[in-house]
């Protein structure tokens, strides 16, 4: 049990280390957070027209609407701009709860990957490591890349590298941990 704590501690923290870095020092993620200079007149405008918080894909229909009508939509949509918006009313940063979540959302994801690794009677080194590059490419493919599929973004490949090189760095140590010697 101690090496699965010490291996989810240290992992989370690689891991985290490694986020920390592409997008505070690489801007591995500058794509999808561009500047506009008109951005204080496009929130006034969101303010202005959107009935409240919330995110909004545009165009739609409402809810209700027949599926003829959403055929007609995505038929006359076809070729033209569209946009996703999440919109919030006010911007509440507070950096040490986030930064504390994302770093214990690490730690519980790699904690649940070493404790599989610890059911494994005889570990190499090179089966660690690869578990914990195909754990990264799992979560890529089932999270951020299902969702780019319909929603394009403009950072995939920098999510991509994010979780090979994030699990790939933890690898490396949960490899030299959890190997038979």
């Amino acid at each position: 049990m101690k090496k699965v704590i010490i291996g989810a501690i240290v992992g989370g923290i690689i891991i985290f280390a490694w986020q920390t870095v592409s997008w505070m020092v690489l801007y591995l993620h500058i794509k999808a957070h561009q500047y506009t200079d008109k951005q204080d007149e496009i929130l006034n405008t969101l303010g202005s027209q959107l009935p409240g918080e919330g995110q909004y894909f545009l165009p739609t229909l409402p809810q209700n609407s027949s599926m003829e009508q959403r055929e007609a939509l995505m038929k006359s949509s076809e070729g033209k701009p569209w946009a996703q918006v999440s919109y919030h009313k006010s911007m509440e940063i507070n950096m040490t709860t986030n930064i504390i979540r994302g770093l214990l959302a690490n730690i519980v994801l790699v904690g649940l990957f070493c404790w599989i690794l610890s059911k494994i009677s005889a570990p190499t080194f090179g089966t660690v490591f690869i578990a914990s590059l195909f754990t990264g490419l799992i979560v890529f493919i089932n999270g951020i890349y299902t969702s780019h599929i319909w929603y394009e973004t403009f950072d995939l490949m920098a999510h991509l590298t994010d979780y090979l090189v994030g699990w790939g760095l933890c690898g490396l140590f949960l490899g030299w941990r959890f190997s038979k010697k």
